[in-house]
């Protein structure tokens, strides 16, 4: 059966919060907002919406750990509450709540399936980050020996959440901007299949952003490396694959 809930991993998000909450009741669906350690400000309006919208949730992390730990938060408690799939939209309001329609009828058409974003940037994105990106997919082709995975990068994605904690619970997975891209070369050597969505993706002139420069980058080099090494191991199904 089909029971989705969707998923706001939030680190002092507090300005497009409430607007992205109040757009969302239209799906009638529950929504687990994980707050990875917010000042105090955010984490008054997250608490606050939690008592007027009975259908929200509020999870929170003392400090912050990273988006991926906060993720995993709220998998981890979506399998716990019996939901099927949790639809992750990220809480600086770079995505197109328009499309969440979409997300959803395609996961609910294929449910074995992992369903992302394939972002479309208009000129808001820095130059930088927009090249950057084409280096990890480049990364993420090579450890998938394919090009399914066309856009390993937006956090606007479906996951199945009994395939996800299971993997979760498995595996160490990274705990901040890494782990969107790992979790997915993980699930493509599980054969899980992916199925990826144009999105319109915008960077707000006033949007907070939280991606460290040097230190994510780091640390999504160093898991690449390490996904490079976990090939290896996989290598024959996925040559097979590719074959096939």
């Amino acid at each position: 059966m089909f029971n989705p809930c969707i998923i706001i991993p939030v680190y002092d998000h507090e300005a497009p919060l409430p607007g992205m909450v109040e757009r969302m009741q239209t799906f009638g669906l529950p929504c687990l907002l994980v707050d990875d350690g917010s000042q105090e400000s955010c984490a008054a309006v997250m608490r606050g919406l939690a008592l007027r919208h009975p259908w929200v949730r509020y999870l929170r992390h003392e400090t912050n750990r990273g988006k991926g730990r906060a993720v995993k938060t709220g998998l981890l408690a979506a399998r716990q509450q019996g939901y099927s799939h949790a639809l992750q939209i990220d809480a600086d309001g770079q995505h197109d709540m328009g499309d969440l329609g979409l997300f959803l009828d395609t996961a609910k058409a294929n449910p074995q399936a992992m369903v992302i974003g394939q972002a479309i940037f208009d000129d808001s994105i820095p130059k930088l980050r927009f090249y950057a990106r084409y280096l990890t997919h480049a990364c993420v082709w090579v450890n998938t020996l394919s090009l399914h995975i066309s856009d390993a990068m937006c956090g606007f994605r479906v996951y199945p959440v009994d395939t996800c904690v299971k993997l979760i619970e498995t595996v160490s997975l990274g705990d901040r901007m890494e782990f969107d891209v790992e979790i997915l070369i993980r699930l493509h050597w599980l054969d899980v299949p992916v199925i990826s969505i144009p999105t319109k993706v915008v960077y707000p002139q006033d949007g907070v952003s939280h991606f460290r420069l040097w230190e994510d980058n780091a640390r999504l080099t160093l898991m690449q490396i390490r996904m490079f090494l976990g090939l290896l191991w996989h290598l024959p199904g996925l040559l097979l694959k590719a074959i096939r």
